[in-house]
């Protein structure tokens, strides 16, 4: 549901990621506009499915709409489609994910050891089956393994247009790599066939039927 929440320049309309409490702005400064939230869980030996991070889902809804329209025309389909994931994953239209930790004392090098390993399978699945190590460390490759992720910290991902994937950490920019295929499994892991939330990939499929 939205509701409101206090900056110290003016009052922002937020959205509530509901299993961790965790408040999104429903715009952004450059317009961007959140479209779903989610919460990634992690199975961990002893500690069971832990909460990892909230996150919330942010893209540029009038490109959107513009390449939804032009792939599928202006019918909506009665219910999200596999198509319509897939022209959003192929396009290079603006899209960020903004990670809230809620975990805390998460390392940077355990964080980059755990993306390394399930953006590379999601690369693998979209590159024919072939790894590409070296391109899915770049994302963090600048980023000290010494920083700490406490409760609270942000890690923003960005898909600029260019097919450009430009990552933040703590509001620091720590990478710019310019890659389809980086952009497209990035996005693969909210948005593919076994996307991290499944109920927020459902949220995001619901919103691109609003475009129509």
């Amino acid at each position: 549901m939205a509701s409101t929440g206090s900056t110290s320049k003016e009052t922002v309309a937020v959205q509530i990621e509901p299993k961790t409490g965790i408040s999104f702005p429903v715009t952004l400064d450059d317009g961007m506009e959140l479209v779903a939230v989610g919460l990634r869980k992690k199975s961990i030996l002893g500690l069971g499915g832990i909460k990892v991070y909230g996150f919330g889902i942010f893209a540029d809804n009038e490109k959107l709409k513009e390449v939804l329209r032009l792939k599928m025309g202006s019918k909506a389909p009665s219910k999200p489609t596999k198509e319509m994931y897939e022209a959003v994953l192929e396009s290079d239209v603006g899209m960020m994910v903004r990670l809230v930790f809620v975990f805390s004392g998460v390392s940077m090098g355990m964080i980059k050891k755990n993306f390394d390993h399930i953006l590379g399978v999601s690369v693998r699945k979209l590159n024919g089956g072939q790894s590409d190590q070296k391109l899915t460390a770049k994302v963090f490759a600048d980023a000290s393994d010494n920083i700490k992720l406490t409760s609270g910290s942000i890690i923003e991902i960005t898909r600029l247009p260019g097919y450009i994937l430009q990552t933040k950490v703590k509001d620091e920019v720590v990478s710019k790599v310019e890659s389809e295929l980086l952009c497209k499994g990035y996005f693969h892991m909210y948005l593919g066939d076994e996307a991290f939330d499944v109920d927020a990939k459902e949220r995001f499929g619901q919103s691109l039927l609003s475009l129509f």
